[in-house]
């Protein structure tokens, strides 16, 4: 069974609040201007997982939270992770995106950060007509973040220095944030009271939304475009020390850090990830990037005791695990 496969068989307890937030999501992607439709047509098949969104519900009704907005609230969250996805593949260069190319390449980077842009504006246009404004408030805060974090991972490319702190926070800003938001949005939305069983679903989800990152920056390395399903090699490319890079740099003498730094930074490298792999001995920083994220996910599992012993939780630890196998 492929991990795709397992994450629907996962979230099947939630499917009719899935169904409901794809209307909705659907609903807020219809446009009268047929060049945006055009792009959006596309950008709908970039949907992928909704793991955000599947995180949100799960812990709602894992938590008793039945307000019938849940469903729009999970929208809007996949509303800004679809437009971080737009102005990623911006950021990173990347040229596939789910198998397909990327909107990036099939316009240009300038029609792609304005779709990014539309996107944000019609989450919170959304957000503004629920009945409770912490959506709006918490995903506004949240955004924000997320683009400190993209900020500071621009100004700190080829930083082989960093330490795996470091990296964390910006990760954290990164991704980690969204996960958590969407985690205590499930909790929380329309239920103020519940403030210290919001915290902890927040932290839990920032645990999986880092690990989540770190799973994706090993298959940046290790994984081949056909399986990942979108461009690999794109972090080296861009100057993006990961945490596994950061950790064989560490651990290198100064001929292999020499190594490493060259692979990054040679003008007349054509294959930056090939000559990485072949600068060092990547296996180890790869082992040591897995068993932090192997950490955070025991740490996330533990969290999730905060709530009532039922299936949707069942559901949420099953749905941790599949972030450590994940290959796409």
């Amino acid at each position: 069974m492929s991990t795709s496969s397992t994450l629907l068989e996962f979230v099947a307890p939630i499917e009719p609040d899935l169904l409901a937030m794809g209307e909705t999501l659907a609903q807020e992607l219809v446009t009268d201007d047929p060049s945006v439709a055009e792009m959006v047509e596309h950008l709908s098949r970039f949907q992928g997982k909704q793991l955000r969104a599947s995180l949100l519900l799960l812990v709602a009704r894992a938590s008793g939270n039945g307000s019938p907005e849940m469903p729009v609230v999970a929208a809007v969250v996949e509303l800004i992770h679809l437009a971080t996805l737009v102005h990623d593949d911006v950021l990173d260069g990347a040229e596939i995106r789910r198998r397909l190319p990327s909107l990036n390449t099939t316009w240009d980077n300038q029609i792609a950060v304005l779709l990014g842009d539309w996107l944000y504006s019609r989450a919170f246009a959304r957000s503004t007509r629920l009945t409770h404004p912490l959506a709006s408030q918490l995903l506004a805060t949240t955004t924000q973040a997320i683009c400190v974090g993209e900020i500071r991972q621009a100004l700190g490319r080829h930083r082989f220095d960093a330490s795996p702190a470091e990296y964390e926070r910006i990760a954290m800003a990164k991704t980690g944030v969204l996960y958590g938001a969407a985690a205590e949005l499930g909790v929380c939305y329309g239920r103020l009271d519940q403030e210290v069983l919001g915290r902890e679903m927040r932290l839990m989800g920032q645990e999986l939304g880092l690990a989540f990152q770190i799973a994706d920056d090993l298959l940046d390395i290790e994984g081949e475009e056909a399986v990942v399903g979108k461009s690999v090699g794109t972090d080296i490319a861009d100057g993006k020390v990961t945490l596994p890079v950061l950790h064989a740099w560490r651990s290198a003498d100064p001929e292999g850090r020499a190594a490493i730094e060259a692979a990054y930074l040679d003008t007349d490298c054509a294959d930056r990830r090939s000559a990485l792999r072949e600068a060092c001995d990547l296996v180890k920083g790869c082992e040591q990037a897995r068993a932090r994220a192997d950490e955070l996910i025991a740490s996330a599992q533990r969290r999730l005791l905060h709530l009532p012993a039922n299936e949707m939780r069942l559901s949420l630890e099953r749905v941790l695990e599949f972030t450590l196998e994940r290959r796409s």
